[in-house]
This record gives C-alpha cells, sequence and structure tokens, in this order.
C-alpha cells in the first residue's frame, strides 16, 4: 500500500527534507540534522507537521458515558475546553492505543489516536458505540506543532493568528492552561489550540482545516525565524519524547502490555460508577481491576548509560558479568538514545520487578558487549518552568 501524504508533504520536500514512510505516512525524518533540530526545541521552538494523526469526532448526549465505557479513564468528568490523556484497552487490559481526548463542547469530544492505529481506534469506538446516542467519525483535519519555550512568542507573532477570547470564554495564549484547548482564528477561519506536546516542552498543538495548512505552515516559519524556530522532523521528536519520558506506542506500549506494566496505572479509574453508584463496567474493567496492586511481571524503567555507547530497541538488558561479558537476561530495551540535552546515553527497558529499584547497576548488551546502565527515575529531563 502506497504511503499518504500530509497537506504539507511538498512543503518539506521543498526544504530538503529526508522523508520516510511512518504509520502509513510519508513524513519528514529531519531537514538538517538531528541534533540541531532538537537543540532548537530545547532552546527556542521547533516546528512539527502531525497531520498523520487520527482525528476523531464524538459527539451526541451521550458521548460523555459512552467515552468513559470505551476508554479506561473518567472522561466524563473533563471540564468543557480541557483535554486529559487516556487508554483504549482490549477486553484483557492489552493497551490498544494511548490517546488524548478534548473536550470542545458539551456534548462534543475530540479524540487523537496514534497514525498507525487510528482506524483500529475508530472501529473500536465504532463498536464500542452500540447502545449509545453518539456519533463516532473521522474529522479530516492537519495538525501543526510548535513546541519550545518560544512558542507563546512566535504564536503572537504570526501574521494573520488572532485569539478570540469570546468563543473561547476569555482564554488567551497566556491563559491557556496545560492540557486545555481553545477555539482561536487564523487569518479569519477558525482554529482549535491546545497548550499540549510530545516534547516536554511548552508548547502548543494548532488544528487547522487541511486547504489552509501550508498558509499557517509557511506563516509560522516566517514569523519564528528571527526566534530561532526550525522545522523538525521525527528523528528529533523520538528524542525530544524520550528524554521527557514519554511513551511511543509501539515501543512501550502494545497490546501485551497493560498500563500498570507500563507506568501509566494512574490513568485507569477503577472508581468510575454507573448513576446508580454501581461500578461501571467499561472495557477492560475486570482484567485491569485483576492486575491493580499485583506485582507485575516486568516494569517499565528508565536507565542513564555510564559509557558513551547507546542502547537502542530490542537490546538485552542484562546483569552486568565478569570482564565486560553479558551476564543473564533480565529484561529489553523498548526505546534508547544518545541524550542531546544530558550528554550521556538514556533508554527505557522493560525489566523484571527486582532489578526495577532505582540505583540498580545494570548492563546492556550492545553488539556483544555489556555496557553499564543504572536505573533512574522517569523522565530523564524535566524543564524550567
Amino acid at each position: 500500500m502506497t504511503d499518504k501524504k500530509t497537506p504539507l508533504y511538498d512543503e518539506h520536500v521543498a526544504l530538503g527534507a529526508n522523508m520516510t514512510g511512518f504509520g502509513g505516512w510519508q513524513m519528514p525524518l529531519r531537514y538538517t540534522s538531528d541534533l540541531a533540530e532538537h537543540r532548537a526545541v530545547r532552546d527556542a521552538a521547533g516546528l512539527f507537521d502531525l497531520s498523520h494523526m487520527g482525528d476523531i469526532g464524538v459527539r451526541g448526549p451521550g458521548a460523555a458515558a459512552f467515552l468513559d465505557h470505551a476508554l479506561v479513564g473518567a472522561i466524563s468528568q473533563v471540564k468543557h475546553l480541557r483535554a486529559r490523556y487516556s487508554m483504549i484497552c482490549a477486553d484483557d487490559g492489552g493497551v490498544l492505543d494511548d490517546l488524548i481526548v478534548y473536550r470542545t463542547g458539551e456534548s462534543e469530544y475530540f479524540v487523537v489516536a496514534n497514525a498507525a492505529n487510528t482506524e483500529l481506534v475508530l472501529g473500536e469506538l465504532e463498536r464500542r458505540a452500540a447502545g449509545f446516542d453518539v456519533v463516532v467519525e473521522p474529522v479530516p483535519t492537519a495538525l501543526l506543532a510548535v513546541q519550545g519555550p518560544r512558542a507563546e512568542e512566535i504564536l503572537r507573532a504570526t501574521d494573520g493568528f488572532e485569539e478570540d477570547p469570546e468563543a473561547s470564554g476569555g482564554v488567551t495564549l497566556e491563559n491557556l492552561r496545560y492540557y486545555a484547548c481553545a477555539p482561536m482564528r487564523f487569518r479569519g477561519e477558525p482554529v482549535i489550540v491546545g497548550r499540549t506536546g510530545y516534547t516536554g516542552e511548552d508548547g502548543f498543538e494548532i488544528w487547522v482545516s487541511p486547504e489552509r495548512a501550508v498558509e499557517l505552515w509557511r506563516a509560522l516559519l516566517s514569523a519564528g525565524e528571527p526566534f530561532g524556530l526550525v522545522p523538525a522532523g521525527l528523528s528529533a521528536r523520538d528524542s525530544l519524547r524520550l528524554e521527557a519520558g514519554m511513551p511511543l506506542y509501539g515501543h512501550e506500549l502494545d497490546t501485551t502490555t497493560t498500563p500498570f506494566e507500563a507506568g501509566m496505572g494512574r490513568v485507569v479509574r477503577l472508581d468510575k460508577e454507573t448513576a446508580d453508584g454501581e461500578p461501571l463496567p467499561f472495557v477492560g474493567r475486570d482484567a485491569l481491576a485483576s492486575r491493580k496492586g499485583a506485582q507485575p511481571a516486568r516494569v517499565l524503567v528508565g536507565l542513564r548509560g555510564e559509557g558513551r555507547r547507546p542502547a537502542r530497541a530490542g537490546y538485552d538488558v542484562v546483569r552486568p558479568g565478569a570482564d565486560g561479558a553479558a551476564g543473564v537476561k533480565v529484561g529489553s530495551v523498548t526505546s534508547g538514545v544518545p541524550s542531546p540535552t544530558l550528554g550521556y546515553p538514556v533508554a527505557m527497558a522493560y525489566v523484571t520487578p527486582e532489578v526495577s529499584a532505582e540505583g540498580t547497576e545494570l548492563a546492556v548488551d550492545v553488539r556483544g558487549r555489556a555496557e553499564p546502565f543504572v536505573v533512574v527515575p522517569l523522565p530523564f529531563y524535566r524543564r524550567t518552568k
């Protein structure tokens, strides 16, 4: 099957991006260098095309109750123009995808799924909607993200970008809270702006019609240049999210993993209740209830490299052996990079519980050599607020 192209594909090519297939889409891997783009986001700002993400609208009188049933979180408690990170799980508790849900109206929600899982999530939501007064449908849109400490300044300087306090109930860029969204305008057209992201930095995600995506992209690049904004690709996005300890579906999360194993048990709301005060029977509840408080077979941990050679996804985590040899396997690396911000290798890995404590000295088998790593808390990096 041929990869799909976002509305910004020609813009990426014109900028000299190295394109690659990702989740069924042709996406920019990098424009200049991974290091330069990563550092620009930490120091100034980066502009990302996220139009490959799956945008699904959920609306109707039964929308809140439906999402409480379909997802593991208490979505009915999300206030107007706020957002919540959640997951959609199978009956056995395995993660089908991790999502962000935005409440854009009294009975209207916007679900953002990972690109490779969009059709699966849409199909599951449609199937789970049986018996609820709700409409579930894909929403054609483009999504751009400005991430970095100068993101707010850049949006304010962007030609044609305007806040809309009347439509947003007085919400502006300055007072837009983290994990909240607001209607604003770009050259007269309504857009949705969320203070969300996947880099560990302050920043904004902007949903715009596909027809206006190129205009907005160019306007943001032009306005951001004096502030140090650069276009950034998937490679920088991956190293940024890893430093911030954020999971990536297909690496830290999959259908064999429950939220509890991934250290994300907080998103599972077993206390959800029906109107009669009974436990709400959401999909996967019984399996997840049996896992809560139980000792998992594996635990997701952060690993800090003591040397220079990075761990990569799929490498074995082992007990340190004699003379630099790899010892007994105790886990597997899910993601790993040399951290541009911190100056040493970082990785996330699933390991057995007895070696998961902070400070435990382990090793990663890097091409037959046991490279020293130590267990550390996640995230590796926190921005200064």
